[in-house]
């Protein structure tokens, strides 16, 4: 059973960074696409960052694109996103998702992945 848990979450001022993590159970990182999405209170799903199979990057959001970064770890079996320059326009719960198909482009459509972590917090004020 594919497992994607987030962490890293928190408060945080304007200005200030953050990174999340997303450990990946059940199956190895490699070679499958990865994703951040965030969702506001009231507001629906948006995408942020996604990398391919093999973990390079391959899109940002106009949004945090320059100050966020996704990354991964395939010795950790973890996924990160790194995020400066934090706004308050950013707060959100951050969810990550995989593909379950091998060899993906990943990409802005949540519909490409089939599995999703619980979400983690992230807040930022003024």
């Amino acid at each position: 059973q594919v497992q994607l848990v987030e962490s890293g979450g928190g408060l945080m001022q304007a200005g200030g960074s953050l990174r999340l993590s997303c450990a990946v159970s059940g199956r190895t990182v490699v070679p499958y696409a990865m994703a951040w999405f965030r969702q506001s209170p009231g507001k629906e799903r948006e995408f942020v960052s996604s990398m391919d199979w093999s973990g390079a990057p391959t899109t940002y959001a106009d949004s945090v694109k320059g100050r966020f970064t996704i990354s991964r770890d395939n010795a950790k079996n973890t996924m990160y996103l790194q995020m400066n320059n934090l706004k308050p326009e950013d707060t959100a719960v951050y969810y990550c998702a995989a593909d379950r198909a091998t060899l993906g482009y990943g990409g802005r459509d949540s519909h490409i992945y089939d599995y999703w972590g619980q979400g983690t917090q992230v807040t930022v004020i003024s």
